[in-house]
């Protein structure tokens, strides 16, 4: 029997954040990816709306991995009436609790801040969700292991491959029928010091790729570039503050930063990493060594250099010290976190350093400070910037644009269709333009709400369970 799969595209489609692609065929629904929409206040305002679907007919989520831009949506999901499972691996699970408990605490927080100091237009101002909305997440989790195909129903199948980006992190496979469609979700890097290279698909009828670095190649010994920085910033006998993602950016940066330590090139600073979140990463770290290359030993190490600032307090007391210092805080983009308590203090000062190292995507405060500005809001005032920003590239966690390529260099034949997601327009056109060069393929780069179908074939056996 001949009939459609539907393939809504509900975020990270000509934007980088907020990923989720709803597949429908034949009554059943399946959702991947769940994440909140982050950057561009148009983008932000996206989170408060309802799923335009009924969330209890939803039948389950599979999460590529972790980050909050792929998991963050997933208390609003059951708040609007999920109450399927959500697979993912098990590194992936409790990534997203971490992740999913500090969002609600930054957002109840921020709440807390606007409706104290009287800066929100809404009276009361509400967080997003609340931990207690959070939490209700956590039992709907469904562990699974990867490179084994999980039936869902008799037309859905599917299995998790490794992906590298971060711990847990994979692209998914998924058979719909006689069709199989693979999610790349975000793709690590081939040559990571942390991560193992990205297994590659090898069939696929579909393929969604991500696009955040689609227009980018990543320079070479960014480890070089990282030294030099931090050596000049040094000079200025001030504060260097690096905004990182709590999720594997800060163990790589805690990784590469102990390294340039030990070997002696650059000075001794002392390090603080202000994530209590990144600290129990590095937990999950050993707890899953099969997944990356950090040894126990090193591990250990990395721990007994870098100091791990746990409470509220001792981040205050930290970010009015004078001592020179680097201090590694998140959020990666400086969206929200500790890492604007230090702004708060040391944006103001030209012996500061604001050092970058990762994305920053469009509307977010670190492509600000990146572009220029002379000041940037937070909590509700405007700051003035005097530090020095600057960015050290190379220490993405993405693919760049040949990687990307490589990555489905495996195929054995040219799939019908290839979405070009998660990634700003003018990444998604390069990686558009280079992929029809390399490979001749018909690439869309969807819009929000798109909605396309592809024609399946339901076996005959299968015939009487959708009569």
């Amino acid at each position: 029997m001949k009939t459609n799969i539907s393939i809504h595209f509900l975020g990270a489609a000509s934007t980088v954040t907020g990923s989720k692609y709803l597949i429908e065929l034949a009554g059943k629904k399946i959702l991947i990816d769940c994440g909140l929409f982050q950057g561009l206040k148009e983008l932000r305002l996206l989170n408060w709306q309802p799923l335009p679907f009924d969330a209890s007919t939803l039948d389950a989520v599979i999460l590529t991995h972790g980050h909050l831009d792929h998991v963050g949506y997933l208390p609003l999901l059951v708040k609007q009436g999920f109450k399927g499972k959500i697979h993912a691996t098990g590194p992936t699970i409790e990534i997203a609790r971490l992740i999913l408990l500090d969002s609600a605490k930054i957002q109840e927080e921020d709440a807390e801040r606007a409706n104290r100091f009287g800066y929100s237009k809404h009276h009361p101002a509400k967080p997003l969700y609340t931990a207690k909305e959070a939490e209700a997440v956590f039992h709907l989790f469904q562990v699974q292991t990867i490179d084994n195909w999980i039936k869902l129903s008799d037309l859905f199948t599917f299995r998790f491959r490794y992906n590298g980006h971060i711990v847990g992190a994979t692209f998914i496979e998924l058979k719909a029928a006689d069709k199989l469609l693979v999610f790349s979700g975000d793709i690590g890097r081939q040559e990571d010091p942390l991560l193992f290279a990205p297994q590659k698909p090898e069939k696929a009828d579909v393929v969604f790729i991500e696009s955040t670095y689609g227009g980018r190649i990543h320079p070479a010994n960014p480890e070089t570039r990282l030294a030099e920085v931090i050596q000049q910033a040094a000079t200025r006998n001030g504060t260097i503050i690096i905004p990182v993602f709590a999720v594997e950016r800060a163990q790589l940066l805690m990784f590469y930063i102990w390294k340039l330590k030990n070997e002696g090139l650059i000075p001794d600073l002392p390090v603080y990493m202000d994530s209590p979140m990144g600290k129990e990463v590095l937990q999950i770290f050993g707890k899953h060594q099969s997944w990356h290359k950090l040894s126990p030993s090193e591990a250990k190490q990395i721990r007994r250099e870098i100091r791990v600032v746990g409470k509220p307090e001792e981040t205050q007391k930290l970010a009015v010290s004078n001592q020179p210092k680097i201090i590694l805080a998140a959020s990666g983009m400086a969206t929200g976190g500790r890492v604007l308590t230090y702004f708060e203090h040391y944006l103001g000062q030209k012996s500061a350093t604001i050092l970058m190292v990762g994305y920053q995507g469009e509307g977010t405060r670190g492509r600000a400070l990146l572009d220029g500005a002379k000041e940037v809001k937070m909590h509700g005032k405007f700051w003035d910037v005097h530090a020095t920003c600057t960015l050290v590239e190379g220490l993405s966690a993405h693919a760049d644009q040949e990687e990307l390529i490589d990555w489905l260099s495996g195929l054995t034949k040219n799939p019908e269709k290839l979405f070009i997601v998660h990634g700003e327009r003018e990444s998604s056109e390069a990686l558009k333009t280079k992929l029809e060069q390399v490979y001749g393929y018909h690439c869309i780069i969807p819009e929000l709400t798109d909605c396309y179908t592809l024609s399946v074939t339901i076996p005959d056996d299968e015939k009487a369970v959708q009569a």
